[in-house]
């Protein structure tokens, strides 16, 4: 049996060093391919994921019929789920995505030395990209259609969850690039769920440039721990909305209800309300009210608990915790530099946003929360690359380098320097 696990995990090893090649191979190819065929190949993805939607909608009814088997919470089904205006919202994206600039070969700076060299720095591909993700499977679309804009090639890892209808929309886009100048292998999946293939898809340094991981925080901390690749990691979405003692009341209800239970399951959905102490009988009683009425589960501090007798005490763990669900934790904070400190002790850098009229609160708070979206009088909810016109997204980066927050087009490339020199040596 030993030697038959060791057989078979060798054999994937191939298989995926076999596609990383291809991938490599194409990546050459489509560092030269202009901006008119990109966008051609595009437009030809979009139509031909519209014209297989009913498969697409059949093989992702297999992975809802996996899921509600798994006893998925209501939250990841709805992640995982897509219906006709999903698949709409999805070739939408992609064409958004043709209108948009290309990065490719654009010119982020120019100059001119005292010896006449003249110095550009210019924009290119990445190269090969891994993603490694789970339940979402819009992300097999926006992914390729992004790398593929940006000019780089992509291998995929879907989640179990996904499985299927990420093979269905994958296979769709290989279809679609069979009528363009650009190869079918720019965009490959892996099509196992062998946990095996999340390892050796780590260990390919040799091909691929950066692994992007979107999931839980079991799947980021594997892939940071053990990639022998560059990560740009989509890590929590622990977020918090803070009603300032300055905010306009309608606002504050509406905001505040939007971003807990607009989509629950998103990594923009607000985890933790803060509320200054002063609005906590009257701003902060009506958000409460709105919220339990639209379902939500209140988890409060010592304070909060006394104001609606349906709250349940909030522990430690709460304000560490993503619930991606119908439950949010509530407490009450003395003025914007105590929010900030409980923001800074137990947020995860994802967004995080601020309720107030009061000008100067608003920038304390936009200067000082130091995560990779702060909003000021709007839902955490827009945590999104397509409201930021990105067309979509790769992930939220919450990490520091070599990108943060949405993940477009310009953050999947790097940059060379061109030198131009009529004869120059160096003395």
């Amino acid at each position: 049996m030993k030697n038959k696990n060791l057989s078979m995990k060798n054999e994937l090893k191939y298989k995926i060093e076999k596609m990383c090649i291809k991938a490599r191979e194409s990546a050459n190819q489509l560092m030269t391919i202009s901006t008119i065929k990109k966008n051609k190949a595009l437009s030809i993805i979009a139509d031909r994921i519209d014209l297989d939607s009913d498969k697409i909608l059949h093989e992702n009814a297999k992975d809802i019929s996996k899921a509600n088997n798994n006893n998925l919470s209501d939250a990841m089904l709805d992640r995982l789920m897509l219906n006709n205006d999903r698949i709409k919202d999805i070739t939408n994206s992609i064409r958004e995505i043709t209108i948009l600039s290309d990065p490719i070969g654009s010119e982020i700076k120019k100059w001119d030395r005292p010896n006449g060299l003249n110095i550009s720095q210019i924009r290119v591909p990445l190269g090969v990209i891994g993603i490694i993700y789970e339940s979402r499977p819009n992300v097999a679309a926006d992914a390729s259609a992004l790398s593929l804009k940006s000019g780089n090639t992509i291998i995929l890892r879907g989640g179990s969850e996904s499985f299927y209808s990420s093979k269905a929309i994958v296979e769709s886009i290989q279809t679609g690039l069979k009528k363009t100048d650009i190869s079918p292998e720019s965009v490959q999946m892996i099509d196992t769920i062998d946990r095996d293939a999340v390892g050796i898809l780590l260990s390919m340094n040799k091909y691929i440039d950066l692994i992007i991981p979107r999931g839980g925080k079991s799947l980021i901390e594997r892939v940071q721990k053990d990639s022998k690749i560059a990560t740009l990691a989509h890590l929590d979405g622990l977020c918090h909305t803070y009603i300032d003692e300055d905010a306009d009341e309608k606002m504050a209800i509406n905001i505040a209800i939007n971003a807990k239970m607009r989509r629950t399951g998103v990594c923009g959905a607000t985890e933790t309300l803060l509320c200054h102490r002063n609005l906590k009988n009257t701003v902060l009683c009506k958000v409460i009210n709105g919220l339990m009425n639209a379902g939500c589960e209140i988890r409060g501090d010592d304070e909060v608990i006394k104001l609606n007798k349906n709250i349940q005490r909030a522990s430690e763990k709460d304000w560490n915790t993503e619930y991606l669900d119908s439950i949010i934790s509530i407490k009450l904070v003395s003025n914007v530099n105590e929010a900030i400190k409980h923001i800074e002790k137990y947020g995860s850098n994802h967004t995080d946003s601020i309720i107030t009229e009061n000008k100067d609160t608003a920038e304390t708070f936009l200067k000082e929360v130091n995560s990779a979206i702060v909003l000021h009088n709007a839902s955490t909810q827009y945590a999104d690359g397509g409201e930021f016109g990105m067309g979509s997204e790769m992930g939220i980066a919450t990490g520091k380098l070599h990108a943060r927050g949405p993940v477009g087009l310009e953050q999947l490339t790097t940059y060379k320097y061109q030198i131009r020199g009529n004869g120059q040596v160096r003395p």
